[in-house]
């Protein structure tokens, strides 16, 4: 056993280096004899452990950022999850999670898998983001991962971030006019409070079509409806269920008196939604 005594300077300055606790410093330092460069493996390697020892701990916290390219032309969106509200609401923890955002935008991994191996500056350091989230378990001693991903693209893309960076939206129109970011961003907020399924009717795919439809008919015939008008009535609840759950039939929310298609004409004709992503944390 190590019999190393290492001074309150050089803990506070592998501290400084790393991020980790006092404690474990300490302990690093002692475990290998006052050398530096192995007390950092040591540290990197005990959050690794501690990584796989919380594999199985829920991890439902954390944040969702919503983020866009220079030219406007992509977005992404990145849910990064701990364990505890009180881990979400660090501010190094948001910081983290807007510097992962930040690479996926820069250099577009295809998945979560790619967006792992992406390389990361911290404090010390250039690493991997895989690399990156497992010093950061060790340090904070939480399970922490990115579990959503998403991506979109199109002539203006704008992204919205909402309640605390608890729901992030990306939205993209078909062409960057004048108004477009006002637009974008209104049009942003009615997705994240009415979360629509598609942009329209176009967008649905057909199980959930069948669905809908199996499930009015039902409804229809257990009202004691006649058989012949189980059809005619069916399709009038399917318009219903496109006008509420489809993004440019609905009707929006800052103006009731217009659906969100009829919004966007009269802030340039012809201006539409092209894609959209919704992703709540936790969800």
């Amino acid at each position: 056993m190590s019999t190393y005594n290492p001074s309150a300077s050089e803990v506070n300055k592998l501290r400084q280096e790393t991020g980790a606790g006092m404690m474990d410093c300490k302990k690093a330092l002692v475990e290998t004899n006052g050398d530096f460069e192995a007390a950092k493996d040591f540290l990197r390697k005990k959050g690794a452990k501690i990584a796989a020892a919380r594999q199985d701990r829920d991890s439902n916290e954390g944040v969702v950022i919503a983020r866009t390219s220079a030219d406007g032309k992509r977005g992404v969106i990145i849910e990064l999850n701990c364990e505890t509200d009180f881990v979400a609401k660090n501010a190094e923890f948001v910081a983290f999670a807007n510097q992962i955002a930040n690479v996926a935008v820069e250099n577009k991994p295809v998945d979560i898998a790619a967006l792992s191996q992406l390389q990361i500056d911290t404090d010390t350091s250039r690493t991997s983001i895989g690399d990156a989230i497992i010093d950061r378990t060790g340090k904070i001693g939480e399970k922490i991962g990115v579990s959503k991903y998403e991506v979109v693209e199109g002539e203006k893309v704008i992204a919205y971030i909402h309640g605390n960076h608890r729901l992030g939206v990306l939205v993209a129109l078909s062409a960057n006019v004048a108004g477009a970011d006002e637009a974008g961003k209104d049009v942003a907020m009615q997705i994240a409070a009415m979360n629509p399924i598609a942009v329209d009717k176009d967008g649905v795919d057909a199980s959930t079509i069948e669905k809908e439809l199996e499930i009015a008919k039902e409804v229809i015939r257990a009202e004691g409806k006649p058989e012949e008008m189980v059809e005619k009535i069916a399709a009038g609840k399917l318009n219903k269920f496109y006008k509420d759950s489809t993004l440019l039939n609905q009707e929006f929310v800052k103006d009731p008196s217009k659906n969100v298609a009829q919004f966007l004409s009269t802030v340039d004709k012809g201006l539409t939604v092209t894609a959209f992503k919704r992703v709540a944390l936790g969800a």
